[in-house]
């Protein structure tokens, strides 16, 4: 029997990937941002879809069914309800928004065809909540399961849950739109300045610094949340209805003033806010799974959706809720619509059965293009760049030794990482133990705000050494404290400090991986998926008997994380990285010849 082919496909929102299941595994998956270099990257997946194809060896004409993760005619169908609703509101915006419309998403299935070169076989299509309750359970090492997803808006839904067994998953309940924790904690991501569907992490990590002063404001004037986690919001303080902006002038006049404008400096204003929408967003959330964990008898939890990349509020739930254990899909947001749609299809549609074990069938989320030895030195030497080809244990033992001298390194190993995170495929690497390492490396490796926190990759068999957790994280999707005998404590001078002015106070033994609130977002490594990953961290624990690393995404700030050697070469020489490793090559700064096209890379990011 011929294998069964399914490309699941997302885009023309924000991104779009591609994503390949063969006989119910998956084969590839891959994000448009990584091949564009165009962070969120909306347009149809060309590259993506060209990448998984040729990882699965497949052609076109090969391919059993391409599936979609969303119905755009229902999605319109809710657009032109909304705007018809707050007519003679939103005319702007309803003549921005029409063109496209009419000109292409209304006929997606004919675009799909003509994107991918005239294909002529089937395409389906699902509603989005369902593919991205798909992502969440068939993946999942669970053979029943609870299902949770939490967005901004698919077409009507903005919050769903229900069951998953074996190859079904039945939707049980919903929240529509307008009514939306996605939207809400954007429209504060909007308020403190930063930008809607890339900007929520720094509204995560600024939280901490502030004070929950507005908790109140927030469930009485801005929402009204019911104790089963369901909730009305309050149009009369946002915009995103009919207008171009999150919030409007009854939302500034609440919370004492205009929004802060982009790249200007943050007060504590700021932070206050940030630590309010989080605080409510955790109740919420946990709210609402008390309430599915009540309506189904379930005892495991998966979840997806944009909301579900909240690491901290997941955190709290494993912590603070009902369920003995939690999946979350490394994709959550709308990329990881193309994996749970291609599942959703194979299992659901075509009723094929589904096999389980104590792993989940993510692969670590290693599902990107990986390179040879050979194509990563063909390119080194076509521009000229120095570097020393070394035998598998003694690159990691060098590497290891610079790490321990506090060197910075560029780390691209093996396949490209699915999802937001770098899980040690494609990762800028640090020492956790020195206490300037986080100041270093937001200002001059990433580029970004000083307040930014760095995450620990850790080996498995010592997270309990480290932090109050006894599981796994292996797609750093959880925060949990750091261990209470390496926490340090602050003196009576370090407890008046304000603000940013408490980010050079350290936390812990860990300093460059302790978050304000003693907290640390972890990436638990075993070493099943990636093994040369996991020797490092082995190695560097021999050498310093600490099994952490600072772990984080190899990109700067507006950029995707790298996906080929040439993109991290670029990016290693524009920054203040030591050293850089790519597969067994190994590259230090001071050798290597001025790039031929540089530009000014700090003017470009507004940075002195």
């Amino acid at each position: 029997m011929d294998a069964m082919n399914i490309l699941g496909i997302s885009a023309f929102y924000h991104d779009s990937a591609a994503c390949l299941v063969r006989d119910g595994e998956i084969v590839a998956a891959a994000q448009e941002e990584r091949f564009t270099r165009k962070k969120h990257d909306q347009n149809f997946p060309s590259n993506a879809v060209r990448y998984c194809l040729k990882e699965g060896g497949v052609g076109l004409d090969q391919l059993d069914f391409v599936a979609f993760y969303d119905k755009p005619l229902l999605k319109f169908e809710r657009i032109l309800e909304n705007y018809m609703g707050v007519a003679p509101y939103g005319l702007r915006s309803f003549m921005m928004a029409m063109p496209l419309w009419v000109k292409e998403k209304l006929f997606t299935r004919e675009l799909i065809r003509r994107e991918l070169g005239g294909y002529q076989g089937k395409v389906l299509f699902a509603e989005h909540h369902e593919s991205h309750a798909a992502s969440a359970f068939y993946p999942s090492p669970f053979e029943e399961a609870a299902v949770l997803t939490m967005d901004g808006v698919g077409e009507w839904a903005t919050t769903s849950y229900g069951i998953g067994r074996g190859n079904q998953i039945d939707l049980l309940g919903e929240i529509h739109y307008p009514h939306s924790l996605g939207m809400l904690y954007s429209a504060f991501t909007y308020f403190t300045g930063f930008k809607v569907n890339s900007g929520e992490y720094k509204v995560m990590g600024l939280a901490p610094y502030g004070e929950p002063k507005y908790v109140d404001a927030i469930l009485t004037e801005l929402m009204d949340l019911k104790e089963d986690g369901s909730f009305k919001m309050n149009m009369d303080y946002f915009n995103y209805l009919h207008g171009l902006t999150m919030t409007n002038g009854a939302f500034s006049k609440l919370f004492g003033g205009e929004p802060r404008k982009p790249e200007t400096r943050l007060t504590q204003r700021e932070m206050d806010l940030a630590c309010s929408v989080q605080k409510v967003t955790e109740e919420v959330m946990l709210r609402m799974a008390r309430h599915v964990h009540k309506v189904t008898g379930m005892e495991k939890l998966c979840l997806a959706g944009g909301v579900a990349l909240n690491c901290v509020g997941n955190g709290r739930l494993l912590r603070d809720g009902p369920f003995k254990q939690i999946w979350i899909q490394p994709a959550a947001g709308d990329a990881g619509g193309a994996l749970g749609v291609a599942l959703l299809v194979h299992h659901k549609v075509l009723g094929q059965p589904r096999k389980t074990d104590q792993h989940d069938s993510m692969k670590g989320a290693y599902l990107g293009p990986a390179f040879s030895e050979a194509e990563i030195e063909s390119y080194l030497q076509s521009i000229g760049a120095v570097y020393e080809k070394l035998r598998p244990a003694d690159l990691i033992g060098r590497t290891a030794c610079l790490l321990a001298q506090e060197k910075i390194v560029g780390w691209l190993n093996g396949r490209m990482e699915f999802g937001p995170r770098a899980l040690g495929g494609r990762s800028i690497l640090g020492d956790p133990r020195s206490p300037r390492m986080q100041a270093v490396m937001n200002l001059k490796i990433k580029f970004r705000e000083s307040f930014r926190p760095f995450a620990p990759s850790v080996l498995r068999e010592h997270v309990g050494d480290c932090f109050e957790m006894d599981g796994d994280s292996p797609y750093m999707l959880l925060v949990a404290p750091v261990k209470k005998e390496r926490q340090l404590p602050m003196t009576e001078e370090q407890k008046e400090l304000f603000g940013i002015e408490k980010l050079n106070v350290p936390r812990s033994d860990l300093p460059a991986v302790t978050h304000l609130d003693y907290s640390a977002r972890i990436q638990t490594v075993d070493g099943r998926h990636n093994p040369a990953y996991y020797d490092l961290l082995k190695e560097f624990y021999r050498i310093t008997g600490c099994p952490v690393l600072v772990n984080t995404s190899f990109n700067v700030r507006g950029e995707p994380i790298v996906c080929t050697p040439e993109d991290a070469y670029r990016c290693f020489m524009r920054t203040e990285m030591d050293h850089l490793v790519l597969g067994s090559l190994l590259l230090n700064k001071t050798d290597q010849p001025a790039l031929k096209d540089d530009v000014d890379w700090r003017s470009e990011y507004q940075l002195d």
